[in-house]
């Protein structure tokens, strides 16, 4: 049976936030690293969450075990979600991800260290806590717009807020035309692509390909963002489409009532 400690004097935890504040649909890095007590060898890391006034936390509090044949399981609404950074105990990092983060993992988490002291199981549950906040995503995608021409092929991009390993989120692009009703934009083509920055970072592009018309200069293109569960954010963008006019002018050199010679050329001008 393992037996609970707090931290002893010649153990250390250090949490580089305290508290860190953060938005629903997005993810939470908690880097931590610690020491124990000498003669004891780490064999997996838990992570708690339960409330500041608990004394220690039990394993109903489970929110992440890196053992992976343990009975102990990790609390149903985190399941799946939460991940560590560097999967070799031996280096006394603690540093996990949460991902699809919802207002409700608002609390207070804590890190417990499982191993052998002296040939026995034992186990330490540390008393720094870290406190994380989580609120309603105000972050917008980042909608990208080049010069817009009449006629000639164009793509617009959006990328998803967040560098986030969790859920891909849904991105959908959306037209207003002049009389306010939305619509999908058509005659267009739209891709999606997952860049992997690292292996627990990732960014979310979409892009949408389409021919320019005059119609739509001065209308309103949406890039919708839709993440786990109803966490939704958008960015509306005003389209300024360049519309090209050509003129022929016809030059003719007279002499009395004859042209003797004539030439045309063309000029073209612009609007936005």
């Amino acid at each position: 049976m393992l037996q609970q400690r707090k931290h002893q004097p010649n153990t250390n935890f250090l949490i580089f936030c305290a508290t860190s504040v953060n938005e629903a649909g997005l993810c939470v890095v908690i880097p931590c690293s610690f020491t124990t007590a000498d003669g004891f060898t780490p064999k997996h890391i838990v992570w708690y969450k339960c409330e500041a006034s608990q004394k220690f936390c039990s394993d109903a509090d489970i929110i992440f075990h890196s053992n992976k044949n343990t009975d102990k399981k990790a609390q149903s609404g985190f399941e799946g979600r939460v991940s560590r950074l560097e999967p070799d105990v031996s280096q006394n990092n603690c540093s996990i991800i949460i991902n699809d983060l919802k207002e409700s993992d608002s609390g207070s988490y804590r890190l417990g260290v499982t191993g052998e002291l002296n040939g026995r199981q034992d186990r330490f549950t540390f008393i720094p806590r870290v406190n994380v906040s989580v609120k309603v995503l105000n972050q917008k995608p980042r909608v990208m717009i080049p010069t817009l021409t009449e006629g000639q092929q164009a793509t617009l991009t959006c990328t998803a807020p967040g560098l986030c390993s969790g859920s891909v989120p849904e991105i959908t692009w959306t037209w207003r035309g002049a009389g306010g009703s939305e619509s999908y934009i058509t005659g267009n083509s739209v891709d999606f692509k997952t860049e992997n920055l690292t292996d627990a970072t990732q960014r979310h592009i979409s892009t949408l390909t389409f021919n320019p018309s005059a119609e739509q200069h001065n209308t309103t293109v949406t890039c919708k963002i839709h993440f786990t569960g109803e966490t939704t954010t958008e960015e509306a963008s005003t389209l300024k489409v360049n519309c090209e006019f050509f003129y022929r002018i016809f030059s003719c050199s007279i002499i009395g009532r004859f042209c003797l010679s004539a030439s045309y050329f063309e000029l073209s001008t612009g609007n936005s």
